[in-house]
């Protein structure tokens, strides 16, 4: 099953959540702001995992970030929601992002 690492106040992980949720995708959700476990568990991949190198050096977080049951991990859910065949939900709103260039989480 996947693990996704996301913040509640993230509006890329909140779409996340909802197309997975809307689709039936089985999932594990950690939020990294409920616990400095969680944020913790996080840090540990994110500082070593070259797939964050382009989000620290353009200072954005890296979230959702989703890890596969063989433990790779991606940032990009919405090849999975579209590689099983499904379209992405449209957005009720635009929301800001969460990013310190206003291009994401």
């Amino acid at each position: 099953m996947l693990t996704i690492y996301g913040s509640s106040m993230c509006p890329d992980c909140v779409a996340c959540k909802k197309n997975f949720d809307f689709y039936g995708i089985k999932y594990d959700f950690v939020d990294i702001n409920e616990s400095l476990k969680n944020l913790k568990a996080f840090l540990s991949f994110r500082d070593n995992d070259p797939v964050f190198d382009e989000c620290k050096e353009n200072g954005s977080i890296g979230l959702p970030a989703l890890v596969k049951e063989d433990g790779s991990i991606t940032l990009d859910w919405e090849s999975i929601v579209t590689g099983k065949g499904y379209y992405i939900l449209p957005e009720e709103e635009q929301k800001e992002a969460c990013g310190i260039d206003r291009k994401g989480c």
